[in-house]
């Protein structure tokens, strides 16, 4: 597979930005190539119905401008539906655990989490933060709209909140012990 397909296959996979460092990183190739091969895969993509945009050095896979019109109305659509048993899994594990990477969404749960964040951040139940410790990682948290409609003041206001803080801290040292890094 050439470099701009294993690229693309990259910002799919992880469906936030990308550092071309980190991309360079992954691939073992120089920044200078990361540089040509998104030039390339930019161009392959013309005319499509995915873009890549590219901010600060980073890049992430859109939609094309050109598609704006049927994506708003699927966007639409979605706000109008339940979020359904996965959204309520990840938003427990935004509202218990606090600001949470994607990454230890993934692994609580099991599976990848991306688009389910994405549309509880289209509806304005939760919000994506730069984590303090590392510029480079995002962080999940419950939005102001959320606590308020669901009834709460603060966090530790949420039913069992105690408990569960205990088995979350019981699953994270479980974790530690057991090797596995999610961070």
């Amino acid at each position: 597979m050439n470099l701009s397909s294993q690229i693309e296959a990259i910002l799919y996979f992880k469906g936030e930005p990308v550092s071309a460092k980190k991309l360079a990183e992954f691939l073992g190739v120089s920044l200078e190539e990361v540089t040509q091969a998104i030039t390339e895969l930019k161009k392959n993509l013309e005319g499509r119905g995915i873009t890549i945009i590219e901010k600060e050095s980073e890049y992430m896979l859109a939609t094309a401008p050109g598609a704006s019109d049927i994506i708003q109305k699927i966007t639409k659509d979605e706000l109008t539906r339940d979020i359904g048993k996965a959204g309520l899994e990840t938003l427990s594990i935004v509202l218990y655990k606090g600001n949470v990477s994607r990454r230890e969404i993934d692994y609580i749960r099991g599976v990848n989490s991306t688009f389910i964040l994405r549309n509880l951040m289209i509806r304005g139940l939760v919000e994506r933060v730069v984590s303090d410790t590392d510029q480079r990682q995002f962080l999940y948290k419950p939005t102001f709209e959320l606590m308020s409609f669901i009834g709460i003041e603060k966090i530790e206001d949420l039913p069992e909140y105690s408990d569960m803080n205990k088995e979350m801290e019981a699953f994270e040292s479980e974790r530690k012990t057991d090797g596995t890094r999610t961070e």
